[in-house]
């Protein structure tokens, strides 16, 4: 059965009810609900933050995009009346777009919106949250907003999240207008939101991460960072071929600092705000399992927090490996050639 939601005001100790609407007060989708939603997004949900607003995407403009504690995108898409069936199409297909932007895009979007880069942000709204072995945009999340439902939309929405375990939800708002002139804004939810975020975080898979360094031979570690290094669709890869280790081979220690500051020399960041955000996903490649070759030939240390990597440095017995890799990778010869 489609949500519903009355209310009454108390008047003279009496139960008055209130109905009114957004048309009908000139309240306007664009002027008031959305400037409403940026003004505080828990409406939407305790664990989101706004990321993007009128997101571009291939089928046209996306109202929000937020991002929650446990990187999973949020396609927010809103209707000043009732919800109708359509919108699950359209959500849908927003999302089958969004689901391909990397965490550099997300990251522009971000700038955009909030003047901050996405790392930064993101530890700002959650800080318990250790996003450097948080895979962003895994999954994503469909969030319809109105001022009522259509049965059908509401059937359709229970059977996906229940039969197909999809992360969608719709939340109804219902606003008044009381006697005195005060406007109110509640909700319902259709979904209650911790199986929703139950549903999308059971489809993830946890990358296993590790501190210790691979064992691999001097040929095999050479074959394994060459590939790496030479993806250049890997941007983490690119970076930590033209800015990291560059650095390494001139200094024994390079700061988490050092490291930034170059990708902004570098053309690899506009500032350092975007920079820490870019720093993030480099140093979550060191973190991988599965790139002990990376922590064969590099090493860092904890000395701030334990989730932050700093003071890089290159293995002494693996100096001259690495620089005749990076020269073959470079065309070049030892005397720079």
């Amino acid at each position: 059965m489609a949500t519903e939601i009355k209310t009454w005001q108390i008047v003279n100790g009496k139960l008055t009810h209130v109905s009114s609407s957004l048309v009908d007060n000139g309240r306007k989708e664009k002027d008031d609900l959305e400037q409403w939603i940026k003004s505080n997004p828990e409406i939407l949900g305790n664990d989101i933050a706004i990321i993007g607003q009128q997101v571009q995407t291939k089928s046209g403009p996306l109202d929000f995009l937020g991002i929650d504690r446990f990187g999973n995108l949020v396609i927010v898409e809103l209707k000043r009346d009732k919800l109708p069936r359509e919108v699950l199409a359209q959500a849908i297909d927003y999302a089958s777009d969004i689901a391909s932007y990397e965490p550099d895009k997300l990251s522009e979007i971000c700038q955009g919106f909030t003047e901050h880069a996405l790392g930064d942000y993101l530890a700002e709204k959650f800080p318990d949250t250790n996003f450097e072995e948080v895979v962003v945009n895994q999954a994503q999340r469909l969030l319809l907003v109105g001022f009522a439902i259509e049965e059908p939309l509401h059937r359709m929405i229970e059977w996906l999240s229940e039969k197909y375990n999809v992360a969608i939800n719709a939340i109804v708002l219902h606003y008044v207008k009381t006697t005195n002139g005060d406007e109110l804004l509640s909700r319902t939810v259709i979904i209650p939101e911790e199986v929703e975020i139950e549903k999308v975080n059971k489809k993830k898979f946890t990358i296993p991460m590790s501190d210790e360094p691979g064992t691999f031979e001097p040929e095999k570690l050479k074959e394994l960072l060459k590939e790496y290094l030479s993806r250049e669709e890997l941007h983490s890869g690119r970076r930590i071929k033209n800015v990291v280790l560059p650095l390494l081979l001139k200094n024994k220690v390079v700061t988490r600092e050092q490291i930034k500051s170059e990708l902004v020399n570098k053309g690899e960041a506009s500032d350092l705000r975007q920079s820490g955000s870019i720093m993030s996903l480099i140093s979550g490649q060191f973190g991988h399992e599965w790139k002990g070759f990376l922590r064969q030939a590099i090493s860092y240390e904890y000395p701030n927090y334990p989730w932050e990597k700093d003071n890089f440095k290159l293995r002494p017995e693996y100096k001259e490996l690495v620089k005749n890799l990076m020269q073959e990778l470079n065309g070049t010869t030892s005397d720079g050639k």
